[in-house]
């Protein structure tokens, strides 16, 4: 019988795709092809799938025993975020490693309170505290920017300590979000229809004075560490950056969704420059969803004006620079129906049939790595656009083809790909009824 030109790709991608069998060799192939390299993105198609951390962790702990990576960044704020890089590195008053994610309140707690994340942070102070005195420890720090009044909190603390006469003075400035009451959509409404005067001269003008005081605040009896000063200049400037993303959040998705992920890109630049002038050679992991690090340019969102992260560390650092996308077919995943909702253990439907997702599936390997830079039959084959899923922290599987999926060329998204075809929930450390209860089982077709 003829073979269709699915089937075909299908045989190709089986017979180029690396199995994974859970053994300790199984990323062998993934690291020798990172090699020099001092990013790597590693993504998730859901933000509650727990074959994504896990994995994506073990990945990450080669990559910093065998090839020197000394800095995780991931898709959290950067203040809560800090607490955990504090821990890690020792220099904090937590005992544990289930105290240091206590900063994670805001919704949806579970992406960073769960089993895997508290698995992967203890095992990154155990590393940090079996290295000797004088070597580099592994940092821990978020790229986001929805932390606006928790990262104003951290830009007072540190200047009633350094300087009081500045933290009066920023108090001042920042009290222009006050009547607010710390609802960051209700200033982005009032400010971007005109109710309320923007704050975006007080930030700005906040972090120059900040930056303009450097040096005299690392000369202060030494009580300044460089790094605490990065901190909190860091604070300062996604105050900056984030009054600026909710003002445009009522503007348009575009505007945003790039604001966003500029600052996320800025952002790992600051980290690579601050520890490189310590003289590091400094290597990053990236923790982020398929979204933000797969190259916009090869999806629907680069055809509507998006940029991302993905594609911005790749235009900044080319070859320097190694994109992994992470699938999966079907299984449970973590998330919520509607935003600010309880989490939920939801069954994910089977993958559309012309998906890339179905495609793997039809393979019948349980989980596999294929490598996109290879030049063969199944990369050529996985260049025609197809749809490719994406599950946030909310997931409608009633509305399943209009709310997750968009077109892609996975090889221009992505330099790998790590798939598993049928995945479970990530644990959240609070357990809701709704979550353990899960879903019931479908009864309906699938392809709706």
């Amino acid at each position: 019988m003829k073979q269709t030109k699915t089937t075909q790709l299908t045989d190709a991608v089986r017979q180029t795709a690396h199995q994974l069998t859970g053994e300790a060799n199984d990323y062998e192939p993934l690291i020798d092809s990172i090699g020099d390299a001092r990013f790597v993105l590693i993504g998730e198609a859901s933000h509650g799938t727990h074959e994504f951390y896990r994995e994506r962790a073990e990945i990450t702990k080669r990559l910093i025993q065998e090839k020197g990576f000394t800095t995780v960044a991931v898709e959290a704020d950067w203040p809560d975020a800090y607490r955990i890089n504090r821990y890690v590195r020792a220099a904090s008053d937590d005992a544990e490693s289930i105290d240091v994610l206590a900063n994670f309140q805001r919704f949806p707690t579970w992406m960073w309170r769960n089993g895997d994340v508290l698995n992967f942070i203890g095992w990154l102070r155990a590393y940090n505290d079996s290295l000797s005195p004088n070597a580099t420890k592994v940092g821990f720090y978020g790229l986001d920017l929805y932390s606006l009044y928790t990262s104003i909190e951290a830009v007072l603390d540190y200047l009633d300590k350094i300087d009081p006469e500045a933290a009066k003075r920023a108090r001042y400035r920042y009290s222009c979000f006050d009547h607010f009451g710390e609802d960051t959509q209700t200033y982005g409404y009032a400010t971007s229809f005109g109710l309320s005067e923007p704050c975006e001269d007080e930030v700005v003008n906040q972090l120059i004075e900040l930056q303009r005081h450097a040096a005299d605040y690392a000369q202060r009896d030494g009580r300044v560490p460089e790094d605490e000063f990065f901190y909190v200049e860091q604070n300062a400037r996604l105050v900056k950056n984030a009054e600026e993303y909710y003002r445009s959040m009522f503007g348009g998705r575009i505007s945003s969704w790039n604001l966003r992920d500029r600052h996320m890109a800025d952002t790992l630049d600051r980290l690579i420059t601050h520890f490189d002038k310590q003289g590091q050679h400094t290597k990053v992991v990236v923790w982020e969803h398929n979204s933000h690090l797969g190259d916009a340019r090869a999806t629907d969102m680069g055809a509507a004006g998006e940029f991302n992260v993905g594609q911005l560390v790749r235009q900044r650092y080319d070859r320097n620079a190694i994109l992994i996308g992470l699938t999966t077919y079907t299984g449970t995943v973590t998330a919520a129906s509607s935003w600010g909702a309880p989490a939920e253990r939801k069954r994910v439907r089977p993958a559309l049939p012309d998906s890339y997702e179905a495609v793997f599936h039809e393979t019948g390997l349980p989980r596999f790595l294929l490598n996109l830079r290879s030049d063969n039959p199944a990369v050529t084959g996985l260049r025609m656009p197809r749809l490719e899923r994406a599950i946030g922290v909310i997931y409608l599987p009633q509305t399943e083809r209009v709310s997750h999926y968009f077109q892609a060329r996975l090889p221009d998204q992505f330099d790998a790909v790590l798939h598993f075809d049928e995945t479970r929930a990530v644990e959240p450390l609070e357990r809701t009824p709704q979550w353990e209860t899960g879903e019931a089982p479908e009864t309906f077709p699938s392809g709706l």
